[in-house]
């Protein structure tokens, strides 16, 4: 899954929401989108011949709703990872959503750093499984676990303070600068170091990134980080 880019359908049954859902994607990196759907079957069908790795799924679609999208590919064994990107706001849909496999629940409208948030803890999620899969004999210890369930919860369980959409920023310069020090990562994003740092702490609590220690000739060892 790492190194390459995520394939991402749209799936909305309005043409201008649909193209600024796609705008977004495009403009994360890490993503490309595949095509778009207007339709539940069109939807299937497009799954079936595109393969993307990530669904954007609206709710309401002219012809049976996205709850029932989800359910049929799971049903027939896809494991697309699913956004619902919806208006819909009902407590039970949201329960449904959930239980029927979809990863994360993005009610519109919303701007760019929210979808991109939710499309990399997807990422995260996607990674963290495929790790599980090459570890030899289903051997896996509890890091790796965490990991697995852990990562699709990251955009909405940020702590106190931490904004999400600052959150995708600080990911998005992690992933393109493959490492960076909370001061490098502040610069590129706009924050304090001392702010940086919060965000990038807490995506190694999470087992979004890693650290190390860097040492100079003098003073303190400088802290790395670098996504997992």
């Amino acid at each position: 899954m790492t190194g390459r880019d995520l394939r991402v359908l749209v799936v909305d049954d309005d043409f201008m929401v649909a193209r600024i859902h796609e705008k977004f994607v495009e403009r994360t990196p890490g993503f490309e989108v595949v095509g778009t759907a207007r339709t539940g079957a069109e939807a299937i069908s497009q799954v079936e011949h595109l393969v993307p790795d990530v669904l954007l799924l609206d709710v309401h679609l002219p012809d049976f709703d996205g709850l029932e999208v989800l359910r049929r590919l799971r049903g027939d064994g896809h494991e697309v990872g699913v956004i619902m990107v919806t208006a819909e706001r009902d407590a039970e849909v949201v329960r449904a959503a959930l239980l029927g496999g979809a990863q994360q629940y993005l009610v519109k409208p919303f701007e760019h750093p929210a979808l991109a948030t939710r499309l990399e803890a997807v990422r995260a999620s996607m990674e963290a499984l495929g790790a599980l899969e090459d570890v030899d004999q289903g051997a896996v210890d509890q890091a790796s676990i965490d990991r697995a369930f852990g990562a699709t919860l990251m955009a909405t369980s940020l702590p106190k303070g931490l904004s999400q959409e600052t959150a995708a920023a600080v990911v998005e310069a992690l992933r393109v600068r493959g490492e960076l020090s909370a001061r490098e990562a502040g610069d590129a994003v706009g924050l304090s170091r001392v702010s940086a740092r919060r965000y990038l702490e807490h995506f190694v609590s999470v087992g979004r990134a890693t650290v190390r220690l860097q040492y100079g000739a003098t003073g303190r060892p400088e802290r790395r980080y670098s996504p997992s």
